[in-house]
């Protein structure tokens, strides 16, 4: 009988029947299959982020040119031609080769440059986010000039670096920064000059242009890594032999050591008014190579053969893709490219894009635009793969940070 009544007594439990021996059964959960599957669902991959930084010839506005643009009230309409690409941009960098002509003094072309104040807003107006300042003509219009140049560039909003109105701003790189699906990710931009054509620093301020020093670029590069956060940077040099594109045993140099510090992702070449080859050096940034354009020739200049060389009427735009694969991993050049541009000096120093789309108002027939496109693409040789296309916008634009602080 206790045999038979303890057997009832188990089975009953196990029935779900309440016994004053039985613990209560445990609670039944139900979860819904949507629910299952979110909590065995594998975290979704964060999306690498890019954006495009476009850099140009440089910008030597000639009496010509400003006749041309109407005394400088029309530099809108030499430069329309651009306007799809430097729109399409994240970052567009031009190179300001002159400086702005101060207050009370009338612009003026080859040799002792000042372009008319308006050049600066119409760039801004095109899109253009800054400029490197550092050339051989920076000190034309001595410190006035490389006052009035940086006065204007702030008053239109773009960047800029290569020059300086104090000590404590030429220390400083020109930043920018690009907001990108949620992350930050700043560009520091840094340019240096061979010289000032035989002009004197201005004994007033010794520090108001950047001439080259391999050393003091390289640890600004640095700096501007460590200290300034900087993700990506850049460098502008304008050095070279005009009108050939032999490199400069200084060109070679001075890249190589850019290349070999580890701190310069990107470096753009400037001041032989011709296209100079594009190639990618050992070294970089985590040993992932960096690309040089030793010379992008002339984005806007009177110059052609009549005066110089055939080339020096053609320039090139360069496009350079930025890459960050996921948020800790670093931003990278994962991709350079060309285009070919050219002034067509006839039609009113009119810029135009030799990409084979149709041209604007041009004298420049099939033949003549194929003969300068050939010749931009012997300079810049095969490193680099030609860009065919405008680049579109990844983003908003980009935030100019000033480079001293207001009240600094």
């Amino acid at each position: 009988m206790v045999v038979l009544a303890v057997t009832v007594l188990t089975v009953t439990a196990a029935c779900g029947v309440l016994t004053p021996d039985a613990p209560p059964p445990a609670p039944r959960v139900t979860v819904s299959p949507d629910v299952a599957r979110a909590k065995i669902a594998p975290p979704q991959p964060v999306p690498p982020v890019s954006f495009t930084v476009l850099a140009a010839g440089d910008l030597l506005p000639h009496g010509p040119v400003v006749r041309s643009a109407d005394g400088g009230e029309r530099f809108d309409r030499l430069l329309a031609g651009l306007d799809p690409w430097v729109a399409g941009a994240d970052l567009a960098l031009c190179h300001l080769e002159v400086p702005v002509a101060p207050d009370g003094t009338a612009p003026s072309g080859y040799p002792i440059f000042g372009a008319p104040p308006e050049l600066v807003p119409a760039l801004a107006d095109q899109g253009w986010d800054g400029c490197s300042t550092a050339s051989n003509h920076s000190v034309d219009r001595g410190y006035a000039g490389v006052v009035t140049t940086l006065d204007a560039l702030d008053a239109a909003g773009m960047g800029h670096v290569g020059t300086a109105r104090s000590h404590r701003e030429q220390s400083r790189p020109q930043r920018y920064e690009l907001e990108r699906s949620g992350r930050s990710l700043v560009v520091a931009h840094l340019s240096a000059t061979y010289g000032l054509n035989g002009l004197p620093m201005p004994s007033e301020a010794p520090w108001a242009v950047d001439l080259i020093d391999t050393g003091a670029l390289v640890r600004a590069a640095v700096k501007a890594r460590d200290r300034g956060g900087a993700d990506v940077v850049v460098v502008s040099v304008h050095a070279g032999t005009e009108y050939t594109e032999v490199l400069t045993e200084q060109q070679v140099d001075v890249a190589a050591a850019l290349a070999a510090s580890g701190a310069v992702d990107l470096v753009i070449g400037h001041h032989a008014h011709v296209p100079q080859r594009i190639e990618r050096l050992d070294g970089g940034p985590h040993g992932a190579g960096m690309w040089v354009a030793h010379g992008l020739g002339n984005l806007l200049s009177n110059q052609s053969a009549s005066c110089c060389d055939a080339r020096t009427s053609s320039g090139v735009l360069l496009t350079a893709t930025i890459t960050e694969e996921r948020p800790s991993a670093p931003a990278l050049v994962t991709d350079v490219r060309w285009t070919a541009s050219t002034v067509d000096i006839p039609a009113g120093h009119r810029v135009q894009v030799l990409d084979g789309s149709p041209p604007r108002s041009t004298t420049l027939d099939r033949r003549e635009r194929r003969v300068r496109h050939e010749l931009v693409a012997d300079a810049v040789g095969g490193k680099a793969r030609e860009r065919s296309e405008p680049p579109r916008p990844t983003g908003d634009q980009p935030t100019v940070l000033p480079r001293v602080p207001a009240g600094g």
